[in-house]
């Protein structure tokens, strides 16, 4: 969540909700709330008081990650009406940056690349579409509007607009009709 955005709590779970096509079964929608709540609950001072409400944060956030295979720490900054389109195998850098209207999908994992960069994540622009089993690593930037293809490793950054797929990722070169 970024400075810019002054919503309430409510109004991101509601925002988050549509997202998740009013579905409050599914596991993506679910984590992303427990995120939400996360977030908020760091906001309440003194920690005494922030006490009972992070217990009941740990306890969600385990039993998502636990249960659902979707490892997403509050301290992740996540933008808003992100999608985590299936649940399973989902690991999520808690220094990442996760840009507006991203796509998440199962057995994605967003981390860093090196132990000696133990804070090196990656930061998606908006409307990234992160396709199944996809690996983004390390300190790499993703424009707006990237698509990164299944099982995709991605060691570089992409520009916007731009589709990487392969291990390594390379860049689709799109090819011009008649010419």
């Amino acid at each position: 969540m970024t400075a810019e955005h002054s919503l309430t709590l409510w109004q991101y779970i509601v925002e988050d909700w549509q997202a998740h096509q009013s579905d409050w079964t599914k596991p993506g929608l679910r984590a992303v709330v427990v995120h939400r709540f996360g977030v908020w609950r760091m906001r309440i001072r003194p920690k005494l008081l922030r006490a009972p409400f992070s217990v009941i944060y740990r306890w969600h956030y385990r039993y998502i990650r636990n249960i659902y295979g979707i490892d997403l720490p509050y301290t992740v900054k996540l933008g808003r009406r992100v999608v985590i389109e299936h649940q399973g195998a989902i690991v999520i850098h808690g220094d990442c940056e996760i840009g507006d209207d991203c796509i998440l999908r199962q057995g994605v994992t967003l981390g860093n690349r090196h132990l000696h960069q133990v804070l090196a994540a990656p930061k998606l622009g908006r409307r990234v579409n992160v396709g199944a089993g996809a690996k983004i690593l390390g300190a790499v930037t993703l424009g707006d509007d990237v698509n990164i293809g299944a099982n995709a490793v991605v060691l570089a950054d992409v520009p916007a607009g731009a589709t990487a797929v392969g291990i390594p990722a390379q860049l689709l070169v799109k090819q011009s009709l008649g010419g």
